[in-house]
This record gives C-alpha cells, sequence and structure tokens, in this order.
C-alpha cells in the first residue's frame, strides 16, 4: 500500500451514509497517549523521540488494526505530500511541521490514524461517516486496549493519562462532530448557537479543526475537558449538543424554503450553475458553491447530482489532491483550472 494510493479512494468518514448524514459529515474519537518515563515530544531531544518511534512502530505490526496500514516517516514526505494529509484530515499543521521523530500510521480505510510524537507521544484518532460517536468509540477503545497491552502508557490514579496540554488530561478523549450548518449562517443563527456552545464548555472550530476558520459552513465541534469526565460521559454530552444543533438547522432549512423558497433557488442554482461552467475557479470560492449545491441536494432542489459526489469534491479539489491527481506541482493560477475542470466532470457540467 502506498501513499498515493489514497487519491483514488474516498475515505469511509466522506460516504455520506450513517444517522443524519445530510447535517453530519463525520464523527471523530482522539485519544491521546503517553509512554511512562518518556519525556513530551516537546521537551524532548531527537533521540528520544527516534527512541519513541521505534517502541511504536515494533509493536504496531503486532495488532490486527493495524496489519492494513501504511507508516509514513514525516521527514520522509515532501510538502505537496504533507499538505495532502492533513487536507484528508489525517494528520494536524502541527504534525507537518519540525518533522524529524514524527511519524504517521493510516489504516487501508483511513478509519484509523495514529500521529506519533505531535503534542503527545501518540494520537489515536478514529473516525466514520455521520453521526456514530458510539461505534467511533468502540473501535478506539479496542485499540487503546490492545496497544496499552503492549506499552506502558503514562497514567496517574489521580489525573488519569497525563498529556502535554492538562486540558486533555483524564481520558484524554476528544470528541468531534463535523456538521454542514448552511441555513443556521443564512439566517444568521450561527452566531447564537456558537456562543451558546462555548458557555457549555464545548469548541467550535473549521473544517481542519483547531486554529481554522468556517469555511463552506462547516463547523466542528467538540469537547474541551475531558477530566472528571468517563468516556461515556463525554460521548453522551456531545450527542446531545449535536441533536439540539441538528434540530436547529433542520428548522431553518424549513424556514427557509417557506419564507424565502424562491431565493433560496435562485442562491442554490446560481452555484449550480458556476461549478458546472466555470473554468478558472479558487478552492475558497469553490468550497463555498459546493456548499450551497450541497444544501440543494439535501432539499430535494438539485435532483441529478448525488451528494456523495459533492463530498468527495470538498477533499478533491483542495491544493495538494489536484495536485497528486495530476501528478505534479502546479501553481495558483494552474490549480484554477484544474479544479474548475475536475468540477465540471464530476458533475456533469
Amino acid at each position: 500500500m502506498e501513499l498515493s494510493d489514497f487519491i483514488h479512494s474516498t475515505g469511509q468518514w466522506l460516504k455520506g451514509t450513517g444517522a443524519h448524514a445530510n447535517i453530519v459529515m463525520s464523527s471523530r474519537i482522539r485519544l491521546a497517549r503517553n509512554l511512562a518515563t518518556r519525556p513530551f515530544p516537546n521537551k524532548a531531544r531527537k533521540k528520544e523521540l527516534l527512541d519513541v518511534l521505534a517502541a511504536v512502530q515494533s509493536v504496531m505490526t503486532e495488532i490486527d488494526y493495524f496489519k492494513d496500514s501504511i507508516f509514513l516517516k514525516i521527514n520522509e514526505l515532501d510538502n505537496v505530500d504533507k499538505q495532502f494529509l492533513i487536507e484528508r484530515h489525517l494528520m494536524s499543521h502541527e504534525h507537518a511541521a519540525n518533522p524529524d521523530g514524527k511519524a504517521l500510521v493510516v489504516s487501508k480505510e483511513e478509519i484509523l490514524s495514529v500521529m506519533v510524537n505531535e503534542e503527545d507521544h501518540m494520537r489515536i484518532q478514529v473516525m466514520k461517516s455521520g453521526l456514530d460517536l458510539d461505534e467511533t468509540w468502540k473501535i478506539a477503545d479496542v485499540i487503546d486496549d490492545a496497544l496499552s497491552q503492549k506499552l506502558d502508557f503514562a497514567y496517574s490514579i489521580h489525573w488519569g493519562y497525563l498529556t502535554a496540554c492538562p486540558t486533555n488530561t483524564g481520558t484524554a478523549m476528544r470528541g468531534s462532530v463535523m456538521l454542514h450548518l448552511p441555513a443556521l449562517v443564512m439566517t444568521k443563527q450561527i452566531n447564537k448557537v456558537l456562543n451558546a456552545i462555548s458557555k457549555l464548555s464545548f469548541a467550535s472550530r473549521g473544517f481542519y479543526g483547531e486554529g481554522t476558520q468556517a469555511s463552506g459552513n462547516f463547523y466542528q465541534i467538540s469537547n474541551q475537558v475531558s477530566m472528571g469526565h468517563t468516556e461515556q460521559d463525554v460521548i453522551q454530552n456531545i450527542n446531545g449538543l449535536i441533536s439540539q444543533i441538528i434540530e436547529q438547522e433542520e428548522q431553518a432549512r424549513q424556514a427557509l424554503l417557506l419564507q424565502n423558497k424562491p431565493v433560496l433557488e435562485d442562491k442554490i442554482f446560481r452555484s449550480y450553475g458556476v461549478l458546472k461552467n466555470a473554468h478558472i475557479i479558487s478552492s475558497q470560492e469553490t468550497v463555498e458553491l459546493l456548499s450551497m449545491v450541497r444544501l440543494g441536494i439535501d432539499l430535494d432542489i438539485i435532483k441529478d447530482v448525488d451528494r456523495n459526489a459533492i463530498n468527495e469534491l470538498f477533499i478533491m479539489i483542495q491544493p495538494a489532491h489536484l495536485q497528486k491527481l495530476e501528478g505534479k506541482k502546479l501553481s495558483a493560477s494552474e490549480r484554477d483550472i484544474k479544479r474548475a475542470s475536475l468540477i465540471r466532470q464530476k458533475i456533469g457540467g
């Protein structure tokens, strides 16, 4: 299995299946784990990072979940490959920086990925399509148990799992859900929703997680604190909050249909028309237009485009993906032309 194989596949989390897939793109569970007696990555010397890397790599070959995985050393990847993995939500921007002693493990279907020596020694991530945190946690829990039988994790009876960031201490679990909320944005209710989320000690981030702004009306909602809460508590709290947001988005969509249907249809079909006919288009404009087309599909206003094709385009039109498809580096202007061509091909323009 090679990194280039991923360009011809769609990760399971992008399949557009699962509960509330019209609003919830994906569910993710992330566990932070550190090896006992080893300094955290931000305090470790290069040799200590390499020792951790070797220890993690050796045990992964013995665990079934990793048998069809690819093991990538970050310092062996070029900038396009690193950006490609970020675009697929398999690793963070931080992991791509200062690459010595860092690695990424990715399963064949992209459900599982593990960042080695990012902020913590291991960031174990499991993603699934739709709203499915319970099943996502079950997979993460099995993997965590298997790893803990072979690695001595840093753990305190009083504080739980020890992590580089104090807010992750405890279960060291972060649950998150990626939501598509165009109607709440269009009805100008989104700020009220995000303020309420913040007051409940949840975080809202953009399409690419921490440090990114909302793009294409996508919002990633996650718990901020894990200490003092069991994994089940965290999942239950997130599910409860997400259910309320889904209900608000559905109500906003119905309000748009009832009160401003002609304006809504015009906005959706204008977006569709531009995508079908443009010959030069930027990634930012594309994401905003795809968001409206996706809404049109969900509301049965656009009937001849598959939502899965739109989900795939959100990733395929990103800069590194276009360059991987082309098999060479492209300038910004060349990417804008390639992007438009790809969109016309995918949605029948």
